[in-house]
């Protein structure tokens, strides 16, 4: 039986049309047209420095993220930071710092997650608490803190950040960061709030592309 030279026209074109419809790049063909989410988490370190009314302020912080598709953190940070303010305070014969400790929510949107070196928006909304310590750290120095040395404080963090994509398991990062915070009510205290930028460096451990497309074959 002889086949309609049009039904075979037919045939061979929509052939044509499947082959040039499957995107194609670097060495793969990839065969539907859905996008996969790709998951990562990770464990990051960070230290850094700034000032607290003119005063130098160092701080060390610690993260846990969850990262969706290379583009978006979420997750959990927490940070603690020591000033040398030198302050006296009637009735104490040590000078007294300032220290703080505080944490919350985590977000930071990526761009460019792609390429080697990343920007990121990084922003931390939580609270803690804030009080003064006698810097003298001798041996026989024991602070007899109470929570009379202590007020809460609500933080919100935002900053900017470059990232270095060093492997799927390693990434540098290096940023600034802006700290707004409520009032506090320490008594005596010339400080009523902790703002103040920071400059810090740091690094993440983890996966950050946990899934590949299981629809792309090798050519």
């Amino acid at each position: 039986m002889k086949i309609p030279k049009i039904t075979l026209l037919l045939s061979l074109l929509s052939f044509c049309t499947t082959i040039w419809g499957q995107d194609s790049d670097d060495g793969y063909i990839e065969f539907n047209d859905r996008n996969n989410v790709v998951h990562g988490v990770y464990l990051g370190l960070t230290l850094g420095a700034g000032e607290i009314d003119d005063e130098p302020t160092y701080m060390t912080g610690l993260k846990v993220a969850y990262v969706a598709n290379q583009q978006f953190e979420v997750g959990f940070a927490a940070n603690m930071l020591y000033s040398r303010q030198d302050l006296y305070f009637i009735g104490s014969n040590r000078n007294q710092d300032l220290f703080a400790f505080y944490g919350g929510l985590h977000l930071e949107p990526i761009f460019f997650s792609k390429k080697l070196v990343s920007l990121s928006f990084p922003v931390l909304i939580g609270g803690g608490a804030v009080g003064y310590i006698e810097d003298d750290f001798d041996e026989d120095f024991d602070p007899e803190l109470t929570e009379d040395d202590f007020d809460a404080v609500f933080i919100i963090e935002p900053g900017v950040s470059a990232l270095f994509n060093l492997s799927r398991y390693l990434q540098i990062e290096a940023g600034v960061t802006y700290r707004f915070s409520s009032e506090i009510e320490l008594v005596p205290s010339p400080i009523d709030r902790i703002d103040g930028f920071t400059a810090s460096v740091g690094v993440k451990v983890g996966v950050f592309n946990m899934g590949r497309n299981r629809y792309k074959k090798n050519l």
